[in-house]
């Protein structure tokens, strides 16, 4: 007797946005990675003296794409991320955006904070 298994297509996720959406986060987690394997090269080249090397590798045109491909699943990522906060924190008598606009605020602070500190040296 063979057990029964439904045919579920490659591409299911495509069918509903929330699918989509959620598929999409999953695979973010691989570009939060390369920034985070990105970073530590370039922490190394400082180290190491070779940072004007580094910056010829970072600028062909395939380190640039991917990067700017990772900015986006970034993004996705931290916005995601803050939509469940609310559900995450649950905070007694505060409203759940006032949890997701706090979010977003230290965000937008840290991200000025570290902006003045690269533009500024």
């Amino acid at each position: 007797m063979t057990a029964y298994r439904q045919h579920i297509p490659l591409f299911w996720w495509l069918r509903q946005w929330s699918y989509l959406v959620f598929v999409l986060r999953e695979l973010s987690s691989v570009f939060v990675a390369w920034f985070v394997v990105y970073l530590l090269m370039l922490v190394s080249a400082i180290g190491d003296g070779t940072y004007a090397d580094f910056q010829a590798w970072s600028g062909h045109g395939w380190v640039l794409v991917l990067n700017v491909v990772a900015l986006a699943f970034l993004l996705l990522h931290a916005v995601t991320w803050f939509a469940l906060a609310p559900r995450a924190m649950v905070v007694p008598h505060v409203p759940p955006w006032v949890v997701l606009v706090a979010h977003y605020l230290a965000w937008i602070v840290l991200s000025a904070g570290v902006a003045w500190v690269v533009l500024l040296r």
